[in-house]
């Protein structure tokens, strides 16, 4: 029996029934062999999974989630000294390849708890079901507690996240979930509001080169029988995006290339190493053979999603075209929807640079079309010039400001109603009813200008559009002035011909002249 009450039988059932196979997580069980895995562990396991660290003292990484007393600490002391301190239920919210699993398995083999794994993936209700009751029977008539891991749990459908709160509440099992989507959105409020979410962050490059140094050195992992050059540990650093999986994955794909490994074609990892032959080189040609680009952290729908998108915007108004340039690549290479980045560009050109170079948002349309109907890879050279022609352009957003200033003030309510000579007089009646009287046509006065209120009588004099002195804006900037006080001109002042500047090209005096345009539609726009 292992120290943490399981027979072998127990351990073989309980991988069984949670849909693994035994062997894949033996090694984070209490049984596991005190002095390491055995020769077949090393000849049949992935290198990331020989790997794994035992006790959280072992793990690389995320020290704000380990400092003494945290929650992952409180929760990895043995069963029943911190029950009524520890969590009963975390979530552990980070990208792939920082840890999440590792952390589970280790809360339970430090703790002496048992270990029950549900994949959201391919697990429904029933299996749910199940495996809560075997935690039950656990801890009823065995008086052991039961850390339940549900692995992306941001799979689970409502239904299967409701079938967790019982046992979460009345702590029949220590529920561990892991998500690499933001569990705001992912996981239902009342399984959110019992849990405590811890986010793990991306390994730093410090970090990931540790893990390599482990990994060379370990007798879990190449037993020194490797030696990493420095440009090919600078390679697998780099393209590894922070993901320790990835980068182990890495490392031991370049050893099997090597074509210097004891097994020959069949490669190192299907041999136990000769400890009597010399360290062999693994080079950044062997790291090149093996991998044919970086890792991009990206999800189409999760927060890397909107984080690389909000960078990119955010680059854009600053004007940094090479940063604009950066996030770009990203996406492209992420696979992400061309015709995304293409609106994005377009409301950049519409918000952040504006009338302050009004082509750009012509240029952006342009390149949208273009996009659709050309499509990748040749799309990204049209998103390139589309995106240095608004990273570089002079910036405003006072359009923007504008219209919500505008929009604020209909919100409220008090915006009076359309003044009668700005109305639609299309027949006799509303003809009676003043409308249209008085109304002055702009192009029968010098400038295309007359002193005329157009706004409603509350929101008289009221300003939305105050121009920057940027670009194009900077001729409105010096114009607008002039044209308002035109505009705002009294009405007596008119009337007494003291306004000279205004006097009519025509000589018809209240309205449209109809031999110099159309009549006018009946339509009030």
């Amino acid at each position: 029996m292992s120290k943490n009450g399981k027979t072998a039988d127990d351990s073989e059932d309980l991988f069984s029934a949670a849909g693994l196979e035994e062997n894949s997580e033996k090694q984070c069980m209490p049984s596991a062999p005190a002095d390491g895995p055995t020769d077949d562990d090393l000849t049949t396991r992935p290198l990331a999974v020989r790997l794994r660290p035992r006790s959280l003292d072992e793990v690389v990484g995320q020290r704000a989630a380990l400092v003494p007393g945290s929650p992952l600490r409180r929760l990895a002391m043995p069963a029943g000294m911190t029950h009524l301190t520890a969590p009963s239920s975390l979530i552990l919210f980070g990208p792939p390849g920082v840890g999440k699993t590792t952390l589970a398995t280790i809360v339970s083999t430090q703790s002496g708890r048992a270990f029950e794994e549900l994949s959201a993936v391919s697990s429904g209700v029933k299996d749910v079901r199940v495996v809560l009751q075997r935690a039950w029977n656990r801890l009823i008539h065995e008086h052991q507690e039961t850390v339940l891991f549900v692995d992306e749990v941001h799979h689970f459908s409502k239904s299967q996240q409701d079938a967790l709160l019982p046992a979460v509440e009345n702590r029949d099992v220590t529920f561990v979930a892991s998500t690499t989507e933001n569990p705001s959105f992912s996981v239902i409020s009342p399984l959110l509001s019992r849990s405590v979410v811890i986010k793990l962050e991306p390994l730093s490059e410090d970090d990931i080169r540790t893990i390599l140094e482990r990994a060379l050195a370990d007798r879990r992992g190449l037993d020194g029988r490797f030696a990493l050059e420095p440009n090919a540990e600078d390679a697998i650093v780099r393209m590894s995006g922070g993901d320790a999986r990835k980068a182990l994955t890495i490392l031991e794909a370049a050893a099997g290339a090597s074509g210097l490994t004891a097994a020959g074609a069949a490669g190192f990892t299907r041999a136990v190493p000769d400890t009597s032959s010399p360290a062999l080189p693994i080079s950044a040609e062997d790291v090149d053979a093996v991998v044919e680009s970086a890792l991009v952290r990206y999800d189409k729908t999760g927060d890397e999603h909107y984080d690389v998108a909000s960078a990119f915007i955010k680059s854009l108004r600053g004007s940094d075209v090479d940063a604009s340039l950066h996030y770009l690549a990203r996406m492209i290479r992420a696979g992400e929807d061309p015709r995304f980045i293409a609106r994005r560009l377009m409301i950049a050109a519409a918000e952040e640079v504006g009338m302050a170079n009004p082509q750009v948002l012509q240029t952006t349309v342009a390149a949208a079309q273009a996009v659709d109907m050309i499509g990748m890879p040749e799309a990204r050279i049209i998103l390139s010039e589309a995106v240095i022609a608004v990273a570089t352009a002079p910036k405003s957003n006072a359009g923007y400001l504008a219209i919500d200033a505008a929009l604020e003030d209909v919100d409220t309510g008090d915006i009076g109603s359309v003044p009668l000579h700005l109305r639609n007089a299309p027949t006799a009646l509303m003809k009676q009813w003043g409308n249209h009287e008085g109304y002055k046509y702009a192009h029968d006065f010098p400038g295309e200008i007359v002193a005329q209120e157009y706004m409603p009588e509350p929101l008289r004099g009221h300003e939305y559009y105050h121009p920057s002195s940027r670009g194009y804006e900077a001729i409105i900037a010096q114009e607008l002035p002039r044209i308002r006080s035109i505009l705002h001109a009294s009405a007596e002042q008119d009337a007494n011909g003291n306004g000279n500047n205004q006097q009519r090209k025509s000589g018809n005096c209240g309205s449209e002249s109809p031999s110099r345009r159309p009549k006018p539609s009946p339509d009030p726009s």
